[in-house]
């Protein structure tokens, strides 16, 4: 067993950085992607999808690797992960410049949810390669 401060760094601390670089981006304002409004909404929203479930995957291989069922862990990361762009929603409210909107916590909460369908019913089920590539990033 690996001590609780080398446990804490290697699983913890990503998922905890990640949280702080969304809290800094979200604290200044969006430069635009595209001058075409729906080009540029479409990027930001996938950033979003991309970001969250990025964040659910970490919080969920933490919660695995320190003894949590699966189960129980899917539903923890999913919660953390949605809970966390609930909040980063209200901080975007007071930062001028930006806006909150419910849609974003929904597509937040729409990233982590697949990332981690995919994670747990997808992976284990393709190539052997991509199965012992998710064996030893500790996500399967």
């Amino acid at each position: 067993m690996r001590s609780k401060i080398t446990f804490l760094l290697i699983y913890w601390f990503p998922p905890v950085i990640l949280a702080g670089i969304i809290f800094i981006l979200s604290s200044s304002t969006v430069p635009k992607a595209s001058d075409i409004y729906w080009q540029d909404f479409i990027v930001k929203k996938i950033a979003h999808v991309i970001i969250y479930g990025i964040l659910a995957v970490l919080i969920y291989r933490a919660l695995i690797v320190g003894g949590t069922s699966k189960k129980k862990a899917v539903l923890m990361a999913f919660s953390l992960a949605a809970f966390y762009g609930a909040t980063d929603e209200i901080h975007q409210y007071f930062i001028q410049g930006r806006e909150s909107k419910l849609r974003d916590v929904v597509i937040d909460g729409i990233g982590a949810s697949a990332s981690l369908f995919f994670t747990t019913k997808v992976l284990p089920g393709l190539p052997k390669e991509l199965v012992e590539l998710g064996k030893r990033l500790e996500i399967i």
